[in-house]
């Protein structure tokens, strides 16, 4: 189940800036994903598509590829943070990305989001948002991002 916060307006957040608008749900890595990724961008670095190789590495089992993780973020803003009236979102960019932990094979992540910053724009608004992914039961996030997004209504 979904933590995410429901607002009916997109103006509804300018007064947010600072505040948690809710949470993703889990999504699950599995090895399978990895395979996904590394076939969809040619990073077939052992330590993520080689089990038998990876249970000997600084791992001990294969891990999600960084930016594989980072990819989660439009599937976890789509289930951490609903705008009744928002037709479309783009992804704008990012200010800062860190990986501070890996993601092994068979862990469960999930995205919270805190507003950062509101900017209207035409016909809608550009949201700066922190997005820190934590691991199911660790306590050092996997993936802190600053995502721009911009919404339109």
């Amino acid at each position: 189940m979904s933590l995410a916060l429901a607002f009916a307006h997109l103006s509804d957040l300018a007064h947010r800036v600072g505040q948690p608008l809710g949470c993703s749900d889990w999504i699950p890595i599995d090895q399978t994903r990895i395979q996904q990724f590394a076939d969809a961008t040619g990073d077939h670095q052992w330590i993520h598509t080689d089990p038998r190789r990876a249970a000997d590495g600084p791992f001990k089992t294969t891990v999600a590829h960084g930016f594989l993780t980072l990819s989660l973020l439009p599937l976890m803003f789509e289930s951490g943070l609903r705008i009744a009236d928002v037709r479309m979102g783009v992804n704008y960019g990012l200010n800062r990305v860190r990986f501070p932990a890996p993601v092994p094979v068979d862990s469960r992540l999930r995205g919270h989001f805190t507003l950062q910053a509101y900017d209207p724009l035409p016909g809608g608004a550009q949201l700066t948002v922190e997005v820190i992914m934590e691991r199911e039961g660790f306590d050092k996030p996997v993936c802190v991002a600053e995502a721009v997004v911009r919404q339109y209504v």
